[in-house]
């Protein structure tokens, strides 16, 4: 069931950071990095401390060079700024390239870490989130984090450092004044703080606003046949036009913010200067400062507010990090399918004998799709599975694959509990051939080597002559290197399940799992197919769920499905004899 969607003019929920985010930055992306971090605060500390010097020569430049003539101390001040300045630009190319490429490097191994998490993730969690939702979250929601690790961080750090050195001699050279000044940026500071705890939900919502309108675009893309096909061009860019504009809103309103902490910043920086001046003058006039004081008194007081403004562009910077970290944090809490504690056994060998005892099943509370399934499989045998659309056929493959697990009952294999056999150890000798088949971009020789990717080239060949690949294969330029597409579109849907039964063939798998493997094929296809498929099947426990009946009356079992029951079961020849649904469906369908 796919989520629940917020409207455009729907508020974002406003979410504290939650302390599972905290800690995941501390645990996974800070504390692993300290030592870098910490000579990154060295540098930055080295830096700001240079950056103290020219400030701090005004005095002397104005009050003994200027005021006594001395050319001695002038050249030695020239000398020392040249010293810091060039100790300033050397740290800052080091941090550049100790902290933002490291951010960098954070990001590519934070999307690994989810992409690994997420792909371990159980099939529902897939069905109850959007295909865009999810790349959002691995591509998108870890830009940000960066700076927790990267300059924005340390540079937060040394910002407070350098305003609080700063603030200390502007305390030295005049406390009144600086007194005054402190009163304005504390201003400034409570209206940042304010304007964050408003920013940081919107950026929680972008995320998803972007996943939705990145997943819809996908579809939009991917289907474009049908698009054409029905005209729907214009609704299509209709319903993305909604998107971006919802997109748009959500950016508008975080510039809107952010405007106004700049148009505050700049006001206020303005107006302390101005009440700076005044007092300044007032107090040289006094003989309480002197023209020097006074100069060097106006850039310290810079090294204070511009590290004051620019924490609250790092503030915001922050805050689009820990929103980012909170999702991330969402999709990490997911319990992946092979971390279930009872899947603890691994068997050597499986046989295929497979046996559900009264299996119920839901995908939701209260709406059993499978009642009470008793059925038989055993190794070597095939498995037909006929009924009506939604009577729970594919269901009951699904558990088989473990895809899902039985609300109620018992699956065993090999007398095995299937819920307690490892996962990668169960799949790993099962191939699975959908209706819907699934080819990714690349060529066709890596399409069918997906399962296994180390056969030999003679195997992957046998395999596509036993499915019939190979009758279309030879007559392309490259064989089997030719690129066939995002989900093999330059095949025809026939060809593309032939790829797909070679891909099985190659697997060699015990249990075999076809979903109207055939459902695609001509007739004389299917004909082919279906004599390398009894090759296939030989020897192998195989579930058939078909809609041609034809393609199955050679199965050792047939089971006709309804409302999530089975209500006959046999081979070919007895349901015949029984004259119930089985009999209808063939008489329908042979138009008897």
């Amino acid at each position: 069931m796919a989520k629940k969607t917020k409207a455009p003019g729907e508020k974002a929920p406003k979410k504290r950071i939650s302390g599972a985010s905290i800690k995941l930055a501390l645990r996974e992306l800070v504390w692993p990095r300290r030592w870098m971090l910490a000579l990154g605060l060295l540098l930055i500390l080295i830096n700001r401390a240079a950056g103290l010097a020219l400030p701090g020569s005004t005095k002397y430049l104005f009050d003994d060079v200027i005021g006594k003539h001395d050319l001695r101390l002038l050249y030695l001040l020239a000398g020392g700024v040249l010293v810091a300045v060039l100790l300033q630009a050397v740290t800052s190319y080091a941090l550049t390239q100790l902290l933002s490429i490291e951010g960098q490097r954070l990001i590519s191994d934070l999307r690994l870490k989810l992409q690994k998490h997420i792909v371990r993730l159980p099939v529902a969690w897939y069905d109850a989130t959007k295909t865009g939702t999810v790349v959002s979250r691995i591509m998108n929601d870890v830009e940000g984090v960066r700076n927790l690790v990267g300059t924005g961080f340390v540079q937060l750090l040394g910002g407070f450092l350098t305003a609080g050195v700063a603030l200390f001699l502007l305390f030295r050279i005049n406390w009144q004044m600086t007194l005054v000044a402190f009163g304005g940026l504390a201003i400034f500071a409570l209206v940042a703080v304010a304007a964050f705890r408003k920013i940081r939900p919107i950026f929680r919502q972008r995320s998803a606003i972007t996943g939705e309108v990145t997943g819809r675009l996908s579809e939009s893309v991917g289907g474009i046949r049908v698009v054409k096909g029905f005209h729907r061009e214009a609704d299509e860019s209709k319903s993305f036009a909604s998107g971006v504009q919802r997109v748009f809103d959500n950016v508008r309103s975080t510039l809107t913010l952010n405007s106004l902490v700049a148009m505050v910043a700049t006001f206020l920086i303005g107006a302390i200067g101005v009440v700076m001046m005044v007092l300044g003058a007032k107090h040289i006039f006094a003989g309480e400062m002197t023209v020097g004081d006074l100069v060097a008194y106006t850039l310290y007081l810079g090294l204070v507010t511009v590290p004051v403004v620019q924490m609250a562009a790092i503030g915001t910077q922050m805050t689009e990090a820990f929103a980012g970290l909170d999702r991330m944090q969402e999709v990490l809490a997911q319990v992946p399918e092979d971390d279930d504690p009872d899947r603890v056994l691994a068997p050597a060998v499986v046989r295929g004998h497979v046996v559900f005892e009264d299996v119920s099943f839901s995908y939701a509370p209260g709406k059993p799709v499978l009642r009470g399934i008793d059925l038989e499989a055993r190794p070597g045998t095939v498995t037909a599975l006929v009924g009506s659309s939604g009577a729970g056929k594919s269901t009951l493959v699904s558990l088989v694959a473990a895809f899902n697990k039985p609300g109620s009952g018992r699956i065993l294999v090999d007398g095995t509990d299937l819920s307690a056999v490892r996962l990668d150890s169960w799949r790993s000798r099962m191939a699975v051939v959908l209706q819907e088949t699934f080819l990714f971009d690349g060529t066709i020789r890596e399409n069918i080597l997906f399962g296994r990717p180390d056969a030999t080239e003679a195997r992957m060949r046998a395999a596509a002559k036993t499915a019939h690949v190979t009758e279309f294969v030879d007559g392309f330029e490259k064989g089997f290197d030719t690129l066939i597409g995002e989900r093999g579109v330059k095949l025809s849907g026939g060809q593309r399940q032939r790829v797909a039964i070679a891909r099985a063939v190659l697997a060699d798998p015990r249990i075999l799992i076809l979903d109207e493997a055939t459902s695609s094929l001509d007739s004389e296809s299917e004909r082919y197919i279906q004599n390398g498929l009894a090759a296939l099947m030989k020897g192998r426990t195989t579930f058939v769920i078909a809609h041609r009946l034809s393609t199955i009356m050679h199965a050792d079992q047939i089971l006709v499905m309804e409302n999530g029951q089975i209500v006959e079961r046999g081979h070919h020849a007895q349901l015949l004899r029984l004259k119930g649904r089985y009999h209808k469906l063939y008489n329908m369908q042979m138009k008897i």
